[in-house]
């Protein structure tokens, strides 16, 4: 690295890489195109910024002044808000020093605003794909000179919907700067044969928890010979939040909240729900009886939900009732609890969700509360608390019917029979 940038890594108090940090940096640093599967927590985002920074570092001064009407070098693109505002905090620690300008581009500001920043010139964008495909259509951005993308939380994103957003997205980069499909996309030399120049072949990084068709096929259209970097299991959580199952009925689960709450709980402490109006109903009643809670949830204004997020983070608030908008990727340091006050629909949510507990090497804990509408989940949840070294499987859901196989394997005794005779 060079030293301006090592000094940085030195201020902000880094002292030793994450496995994916190990893994994926120097493979980027040889412009190679990457797949990162990682739990979340483990440090993805200097995973991909450090390499970034070091070749926009390389390039000259002037160069980059002249060019600014040429747009960004690289994007980075993340399923919600906070999440972009999330990355570009971080880029902004290691980017300002250098010069290096970023611009945040996401739904809920002023597009206006944003333009007017993009048209200055900066070297980096944060985008959400909505938002990003809105300015590119209106000429508020070019993409001509753009060779690094990120796709942060690649299957999030596909689960959004954003699928075509991303495509279009990326038909807006120059075809020119390609790199072949070949060996040569393999060979660190060939590849860094025109590394430090603005010519560079386009580099494409995806991290991603879980790997659905979907984000393979965007890996196949878009990735060329990339490198495969796994750290853990994928979309296993992690192994050191402690997970606890109550299966009860709709009506119990206020009491049991009550209960917990009451023993005392360090803050600050997530509780999920399902619905936004559900968040916003478990809020005020936690008010009403002195906890301190905020909420957060699609249905709030973008300033209520960095406000919700901020003051979780400085404290004022301890509890943070919210949907699933803050169940991927939200950094908040030293969550000791998370509560499922209503179960995940699938169980890569729940597995995201009690990911916000138990980050960087921390312990957690997990409550989930289960009703008879959630037994489709039951076998995996079981599956996933008995490959937990920290957990122990609760025996009403080890012995539920519905727990002892998979949802739609079994035959039952009548269908045989009717096999049988037909």
């Amino acid at each position: 690295f060079p030293k301006e940038i090592l000094d940085i890594i030195d201020k902000v108090g880094y002292k030793e890489p994450t496995p994916i940090q190990r893994q994926a940096i120097p493979i980027g640093l040889q412009n190679r195109d990457i797949i990162g599967i990682a739990e979340t927590g483990s440090g993805k985002t200097l995973a991909f910024l450090i390499p970034l920074l070091n070749w926009i570092q390389s390039l000259p001064k002037i160069d980059r002044l002249e060019t600014a009407d040429q747009g960004p070098y690289a994007i980075i693109l993340a399923p919600t808000r906070e999440l972009a505002q999330q990355i570009e905090e971080e880029t902004q620690k290691f980017g300002q020093p250098l010069g290096i300008r970023t611009v945040v581009v996401v739904g809920g500001l002023s597009r206006e605003e944003q333009g007017f920043r993009l048209r200055l010139g900066c070297e980096i964008v944060i985008a959400t794909p909505g938002r990003l495909i809105d300015v590119l259509e209106n000429r508020y951005l070019v993409l001509n000179q753009c060779t690094y993308i990120v796709l942060d939380e690649a299957d999030r994103m596909i689960d959004m919907g954003f699928e075509p957003d991303v495509q279009k997205i990326l038909e807006y980069m120059p075809v020119t700067n390609l790199k072949p499909d070949t060996e040569e996309a393999e060979d660190a030399s060939k590849l860094m044969a025109n590394f430090n120049t603005k010519k560079k072949y386009r580099q494409t990084v995806m991290f991603t928890a879980t790997m659905p068709p979907a984000v393979e096929r965007l890996a196949r259209t878009y990735l060329r010979r990339p490198a495969t970097v796994y750290i853990g299991s994928v979309g296993r959580p992690t192994e050191r939040t402690e997970q606890i199952v109550h299966i009860m009925t709709e009506n119990e689960k206020r009491k049991k909240l009550m209960e917990i709450l009451s023993r005392g709980v360090e803050p600050p402490c997530i509780i999920f729900v399902n619905q936004k109006k559900g968040a916003d109903v478990l809020a005020k009643g936690l008010e009403k009886l002195g906890y301190n809670a905020c909420t957060l949830h699609g249905g709030k204004g973008q300033e209520q939900r960095e406000y919700a997020l901020a003051s979780l983070k400085n404290g004022s608030k301890d509890i943070l009732v919210a949907t699933d908008v803050a169940g991927r990727g939200i950094d908040i340091k030293d969550v000791s609890l998370v509560i499922n006050y209503d179960m995940a629909k699938t169980i890569e949510d729940y597995t995201h969700r009690i990911g916000r507990t138990g980050r960087a090497g921390k312990t957690g804990c997990a409550i989930s509360f289960c009703t008879k509408d959630d037994s489709h989940l039951f076998y995996d949840l079981k599956q996933i608390i008995m490959a937990s070294p920290v957990s122990v499987c609760p025996p009403e859901l080890m012995n539920h019917a519905d727990a002892q196989h998979k949802p739609g394997t079994v035959v039952t005794k009548k269908r045989r029979e009717e096999k049988i005779f037909a």
